[in-house]
């Protein structure tokens, strides 16, 4: 615990067998009451090592949900367990556990309920390996994101996430895609509640094991962000409202 918050890891994981035990043994337990993997149909031996390395809760899901659906199940899990503070953290090795106490100390002590580990800010991306391609696909769809909902994040893709157990209590995340989009939704959702996101530098890592998806997938995804930034727009103007939105 941390101020008093129970604090809980989830790791939303597909055929992440080569890297969940070091990204597991870098968690400062000294701060972190549980940890959930939940495996979405990988077709190697995830939640097999994840039981074998001393994850307690461990969930396979038998057919593959997408990455929006292994979050939903993340999540819903993490409530049951009466999580005060909910850490996203890829189990590739692509994000560092280490600023899970920087993360979570910002919520626990009531200074923001929401943050974000930003490779943008500082030049942790570019260093880290990030494509040039996916940089820039990246600056421009912040960009457009931020003019479209009056924010001022540098980064709305980070797989890194920290949330208060209130904001995920209170946004109807299940309405949310079970695909990419499911992060940029989530953000509509915690902006159009009026909570306000933080962001840490943070440096990562691209190297064979990390995920990654392809181009096509990466155009898909960019689309879906437009039309969820587009519908936040309207939204606001009382024009149009979108599925994500009770």
């Amino acid at each position: 615990m941390l101020n008093g918050k129970k604090i809980v890891v989830v790791l939303p994981a597909y055929n992440a067998a080569r890297t969940l035990e070091k990204t597991y043994q870098e968690i400062p337990f000294d701060i972190v009451d549980d940890v959930i993997l939940v495996d979405d149909a990988s077709k190697d031996d995830t939640s097999e090592l994840g039981r074998k390395i001393g994850i307690k809760h461990v969930i396979k899901h038998e057919k593959n949900k997408g990455y929006g659906g292994n979050q939903k199940t993340c999540y819903q899990k993490a409530l049951e367990l009466n999580a005060d503070i909910v850490i996203m953290l890829h189990p590739d090795y692509q994000y560092t556990p280490k600023l899970i106490m920087a993360m979570s100390s910002i919520i626990a002590f009531d200074v923001y309920p929401v943050v974000f580990g930003s490779r943008i800010l500082g030049k942790g991306a570019l260093h880290g390996g990030m494509p040039m391609y996916k940089y820039i696909f990246n600056r421009m769809l912040t960009l457009f994101q931020n003019i479209l909902m009056g924010q001022k994040l540098s980064e709305y893709h980070t797989g890194y996430r920290s949330f208060s157990a209130k904001v995920l209590k209170d946004v109807p995340f299940h309405l949310c895609s079970d695909d990419f989009v499911f992060d940029n939704e989530i953000c509509a959702q915690i902006f159009m509640k009026g909570y306000e996101i933080a962001e840490v530098t943070c440096p990562t890592k691209y190297f064979e094991e990390a995920s990654s998806i392809n181009f096509k997938r990466s155009s898909i995804y960019g689309l879906g962000v437009l039309r969820t930034s587009i519908f936040y727009r309207l939204k606001k103007w009382g024009i149009a409202t979108h599925r994500i939105y009770k």
